[in-house]
């Protein structure tokens, strides 16, 4: 590939894939992001020079915008990150979800087919359409179900699933009925460098070295599987290459953990890396708060089909990713103070001020 499109590409997933694809591919990038509370261009730093690179500041619902970056740059693929993505926030607001998931895929969509009819045959042969989703839009699990597979029906929870599920159905039906090449990728928890720290594991190391205490909703016994970002870019990467047209491929960690044992995890990693924290150890800082609407209680991957049709398999296990993740965050003290900015405490403080303790 040439020449590839990223939307959402100063967020967290789009960001690390970003700086992976260039360095594993040598290959350009357009990265098309509207910069909201989550997308920062600091995340892309060392890339700011880079010819390699190329910003626009944009939205995704901005359809004359998107056709006239692919008239320009004419990628081979597009890969779509671009979407509100955090439940809290999905039910305090949803219509942003709304808008940005589902008539902004509806927008990209409208505005690739499009670019991807003007195309030599050669070329539009080559082309992917690459939506990211999440596992949140096939509901919750209970304790004794078999993980989720690609054929597992949709039964969204929160405003956020919703709004992902029907950017999923939008996305088939654009293969189905117009043939437009796309693929689906639907992944677990995502944990990593350069996470916003609205979610759960940065949330707590931040608060946790500043002696602030950490919530956890309800009994904290909600099961998620925990992949490390840089195994999703890998799996993007690999689904690019070999991925056949209109399939859905399941991304996910091996690593179901409780949101319990994984604040337990990162405060006796912050134990040893942190010991000059006002309070030690960290696990004394731990309150439970009163759930949120609708949590499911658990998910769970099933990645059999990645790993059997495509040969990709998770290469980071949830010990070491934790370990690596806190040192970033520990090095990078800098990046948390420039991304909490007084929007973030503004939303910390509406998320959880009133939630009361259990």
């Amino acid at each position: 590939m040439s020449v590839m499109l990223v939307t959402g590409g100063a967020g967290f997933i789009g960001s690390n894939f970003i700086r992976s694809w260039i360095a594993e591919t040598g290959q350009a990038i357009v990265n098309l992001d509207k910069l909201t509370y989550a997308g920062n261009l600091e995340n892309l730093q060392g890339l700011r020079n880079d010819p390699r690179h190329n910003f626009v500041k944009g939205d995704i619902a901005d359809r004359e915008l998107v056709g006239k970056l692919l008239s320009r740059y004419q990628p081979d693929a597009i890969v779509h990150f671009a979407a509100e993505s955090h439940v809290d926030r999905s039910i305090l607001g949803p219509e942003d979800f709304i808008t940005t998931n589902i008539i902004g895929t509806f927008r990209m969509l409208e505005a690739t087919r499009a670019y991807w009819e003007s195309l030599a045959t050669d070329k539009k042969g080559k082309f992917r359409f690459l939506h990211v989703s999440t596992d949140e839009v096939y509901g919750s699990l209970e304790a004794e179900d078999e993980p989720f597979t690609e054929s597992t029906p949709y039964a969204p929870n929160s405003p956020y699933a919703a709004s992902k599920a029907a950017s999923d159905h939008l996305v088939r039906s654009y293969y189905s009925t117009y043939g437009l090449p796309t693929i689906t990728t639907n992944c677990s928890n995502n944990y990593g460098p350069y996470q916003f720290p609205e979610k759960l594991i940065p949330l707590v190391i931040v608060n946790a070295i500043k002696g602030k205490s950490l919530p956890i909703y309800g009994d904290g016994l909600n099961v998620r599987d925990w992949l490390y970002v840089a195994d999703h870019c890998s799996a993007i990467r690999t689904v690019l290459a070999r991925g056949r047209v209109g399939e859905t491929y399941n991304i996910g960690g091996d690593s179901e953990k409780n949101n319990l044992e994984v604040v337990h995890t990162v405060c006796a990693v912050l134990d040893e890396l942190h010991p000059d924290s006002p309070v030690i150890p960290h696990a004394k800082l731990i309150k439970f708060v009163k759930d949120r609407s609708g949590h499911d209680r658990r998910y769970a991957i099933d990645a059999s089909k990645v790993k059997r049709d495509l040969g990709w398999v998770p290469q980071q296990s949830f010990a070491d990713g934790i370990r690596e993740t806190v040192k970033w965050y520990l090095d990078h003290l800098d990046w948390v103070a420039q991304v909490q900015s007084g929007e973030y405490r503004k939303w910390i403080d509406i998320n959880y001020g009133g939630r009361q303790l259990i």
